[in-house]
C-alpha cells in the first residue's frame, strides 16, 4: 500500500507534511504550522487534505487548524490529553489507537516529554513514523512539560520500531544538533561522516530529513545514554541511563 509524502518548510524551520494514500486518494496533514505553505503544497500536489493528525498543542503546530478546517471541512484529530488546547479538534486519540488514512492503518504512540500529551503517528504498513517534536534527527525536543525520564521512555518506545523505519520530524534542526552531538560523542566515526553529509545538504539548501530509526540509534546522543564512550566523555561511567540522558539534555539546552 503506497504512501506518498510531501515534505515542505513552514514558518522558518517547521516541516509541513502531506501524507497521501495513493490507492484511495485520502490525504492527511501532520500538524498545521502555516496556512500559506500548506495551501501551496496542496496546489502543487493536487492532494486535498481530509484530516489533520495533530501531535501536540504548541502554536507552531496548530496555527492553521481553524483556517484549514473552514477551507476544506477536514477532521482534526489529536491527543486526548491536550484536547482543550488544540483548536478545532473533532476526535481524540490515546496510546494504541488506530486511525485510518485511506487504507493506511496509523498507530498512535504516546510520546510525552516535549509536552505532556504529545503523540507520534506510525504508518506501520509503510514503515513511516511522524515524531514531530519528540525525536529529531540527532536530537530530541526540549522538555517543557515533563521530566527527563518521561522523554527517555518515549524515545525508547520509538527506538523499539524496526531499524528501517523512516522518521519525519517537526523541525529542520539537524545541523545544529550535529554540532552539539559531536561535543559529547566526538570519536564516533558514523556521526562524523553524517555531520559532513548534513553540512553539505544544508549548504545546498536541501532538507536533512527524513532519517531512520537505525541512523538515529547509531548517531543521536539522546538515544545513546547507555553508550560507554559517551558516559566516559561526560565523566558519568557509573550513572544511570536517566541521569546520563538528563545531563545530555541539560548541555544541549545551554549550548
Amino acid at each position: 500500500m503506497a504512501l506518498e509524502i510531501e515534505q515542505f518548510i513552514c514558518r522558518s524551520d517547521n516541516f509541513g507534511i502531506l501524507a497521501h494514500d495513493s490507492e484511495t486518494g485520502e490525504t492527511a496533514l501532520i500538524d498545521a504550522p502555516e496556512e500559506r505553505a500548506i495551501l501551496s503544497a496542496v496546489e502543487r500536489t493536487g492532494w486535498r487534505p481530509t484530516m489533520i493528525l495533530t501531535t501536540h498543542h504548541h502554536p507552531d503546530h496548530v496555527e492553521a487548524n481553524l483556517a484549514l478546517k473552514e477551507r476544506f471541512g477536514l477532521t482534526i484529530i489529536g491527543p486526548a490529553a491536550e484536547a482543550g488546547r488544540i483548536p478545532g479538534i473533532d476526535s481524540t486519540v490515546t496510546e494504541g489507537d488506530t486511525v485510518r488514512v485511506g487504507k493506511q492503518a496509523v498507530r498512535v504512540i504516546e510520546t510525552p516529554g516535549h509536552t505532556a500529551g504529545h503523540v507520534s503517528y506510525y504508518f506501520a504498513d509503510s514503515g513511516v513514523v511522524f515524531t514531530a517534536d519528540t525525536l529529531f534527527a540527532l536530537g530530541c525536543g526540549r522538555l517543557f512539560e515533563c521530566k527527563p525520564p518521561v522523554m527517555l521512555a518515549s524515545l525508547q518506545k520509538l527506538t523499539a520500531l524496526p531499524l528501517e523505519t523512516i522518521v519525519y520530524c517537526g523541525h529542520e534542526y539537524t545541523e545544529t544538533n550535529a554540532r552539539f552531538a559531536l561535543t559529547v560523542d566526538p570519536t564516533n566515526p558514523v556521526l562524523k561522516e553524517r555531520a559532513k553529509e548534513i553540512a553539505c545538504l544544508r549548504s545546498e539548501g536541501r532538507p536533512t530529513l527524513p532519517t531512520t530509526i537505525g541512523a538515529e540509534m547509531a548517531t543521536n546522543p539522546f538515544l545513546r545514554a547507555h553508550d560507554p564512550v559517551i558516559r566516559r566523555n561526560l565523566g558519568m561511567e557509573g550513572a544511570s541511563e536517566e541521569e546520563v540522558f538528563a545531563e545530555i539534555r541539560k548541555r544541549k539546552d545551554i549550548s
